[in-house]
């Protein structure tokens, strides 16, 4: 893989790169660990484990607790995890069973081969399939012409292991591969060649705006065990209620190309080298950049939707727009698929932790969507300040300090400058705060008021920066000659916005 900001930092540690499960409070002792999705699958499981026996409470969607309980398995401890981030927990031995969509189990499984983790039965409902697509209008109609492409195949993905297997799969010369955290589909075809998504169907993917080329995967949810559990640990209590059941269909769920025919679509069209390329948000970001963007006048449509559309149409000639995640904005920006971003001042940070010498500069702060940056432990943890995070690792009470965070280049500094060592960086996809206190010491999170921590019995030991929505930039295209007049012009008006 090549380019020059290609990654955050590795979001899929070896599995036995981390420790496995020790309790952060003494005398706490766990015995059967099962680990279930939230998200999209979280209805489903909820039926399929009603239907089991296992009578859940705290389990279905309006609940804010991530840790259900099982009237008919007292003893039998359950959390609630970001369903990227199951396979593995599971697979450094952190929980016995778990429910997770397969490709995440094959998105670990693919790139470590691990012997860990232990596929116990397709529960035959989450169907998805896993699909090498690119954009309508793009110039590559098939495999052959993505194999006969000049040049480095761009592959976008939340699956950059899968994405690496399908490209040495396909015997492709030469490839490059870049994790995101999420909107694939934003990204072909000026930006990506090709994107590895998974949809439910293909009208989802019609509705993406994506042309699939081939189907790489399909696979329903599976119950997966860590099968050092299996050898130690008596199961059958747990697995019985599921022996009853099995999937309508049986899938292949193993990696294989199965090329697609497609027709010729007309897309959008493409940008020229003067128009400046803009990235808005999604998410939390984007109601407050939408309220901006009305307060200064600028025509937007496409952006107020829901979901909203990937490609808004913006009312200011020269100057095209994209919605993707605030998370990947600082790594699209430096490597130059972006020119100008709306992001927010934590993920400028966290890249420039990781590369220093970074093209990115902040622009403007538009002081919207102020957050604080905070190091964070469970209230039963004995630390209440960092110099208390010393005394434990010092005196040997706590071996390694575990410090859980979707932040993880900030995470790493925050440990460095406080010379907190020995020390592991555990990547987070979301729900962070259901790692405390069992499977991390210390969370670094952002939070606006602080009640949601407190909600989940969690407290603010360390304020390490504030954080709110910024205008970023790449150095070298304020300076292009076809570009930087333009730029400047959408700059200024954003910072007159700011004082109307």
């Amino acid at each position: 893989m090549e380019g020059a900001y290609p990654e955050r930092s590795p979001r899929y540690p070896r599995p036995t790169s981390l420790p496995h499960h020790r309790s952060s409070v003494e005398g706490f002792q766990l015995t059967l660990k099962l680990a279930l999705p939230k998200g999209w699958l979280q209805p489903d499981t909820a039926v399929l484990l009603e239907r089991a026996g296992f009578a859940l409470e705290g389990y279905d969607a309006s609940s804010r607790s991530y840790r259900p309980v099982s009237r008919a398995f007292p003893d039998l401890f359950i959390k609630i995890f970001h369903e990227k981030d199951i396979a593995i927990q599971v697979a450094i031995g952190n929980y016995d069973l778990a429910v997770c969509g397969f490709d995440w189990f094959q998105e670990l499984r693919v790139k470590y081969h691990t012997h860990t983790l232990v596929k116990i039965r397709d529960l035959g409902y989450g169907k998805r399939d896993l699909y090498a697509a690119t954009a309508k209008g793009s110039p590559i109609h098939s495999l052959s012409d993505l194999k006969a492409k000049e040049g480095p195949v761009r592959i976008v993905s939340e699956y950059p292991n899968l994405a690496e297997a399908f490209a040495f799969r396909l015997r492709l010369r030469n490839f490059r591969v870049m994790p995101l955290w999420g909107a694939p589909e934003a990204y072909p075809p000026e930006h990506a060649d090709i994107a590895l998504v998974t949809a439910t169907s293909p009208k989802e993917m019609d509705e993406k705006g994506l042309v699939p080329l081939a189907q790489i995967l399909s696979g329903h949810a599976w119950l997966i065990a860590n099968r050092d559990s299996m050898e130690r640990k008596d199961l059958s209590r747990v697995l019985g209620p599921f022996h009853g059941i099995e999937p309508e269909r049986a899938l292949s769920d193993e990696l294989s190309i199965a090329e697609m025919g497609q027709s010729v679509e007309i897309g959008p069209p493409h940008p020229d080298e003067q128009t400046v390329m803009l990235a808005l948000p999604d998410g939390h970001q984007q109601v407050h950049v939408q309220a901006f963007l009305r307060k200064i006048g600028l025509e937007i449509r496409g952006y107020e939707s829901s979901p909203p559309s990937r490609r808004p149409a913006l009312g200011m000639k020269g100057v095209s727009a994209k919605v993707i995640r605030p998370q990947d904005m600082p790594t699209q920006v430096a490597n130059g698929n972006f020119d100008l971003a709306i992001t927010g001042r934590d993920w400028l940070r966290d890249q420039l932790y990781q590369f220093p010498s970074s093209p990115v500069k902040e622009l403007v702060d538009f002081g919207f969507g102020r957050v604080r940056i905070v190091a964070v432990v469970h209230n039963d943890f004995p630390a209440a300040r960092i110099s208390d995070l010393h005394a434990m690792l010092h005196s040997g009470r706590i071996p390694v300090l575990r410090i859980a965070a979707e932040y993880t280049n900030i995470a790493d500094q925050f440990a460095r400058v406080h010379h907190l060592s020995p020390y592991k960086v555990i990547p987070t996809w979301g729900a962070t705060e259901a790692f405390l206190p069992e499977d991390a010491d210390v969370l670094i999170e952002n939070t606006e008021t602080g009640r949601t921590l407190a909600k989940h019995n969690l407290r603010i030991i360390e304020t390490l920066f504030e954080s709110s929505g910024c205008l970023i930039g790449n150095s070298q295209s304020l300076e292009d000659p076809l570009k930087k007049d333009r730029i400047q012009q959408l700059v200024e008006m954003f910072r007159k916005g700011l004082g109307a």
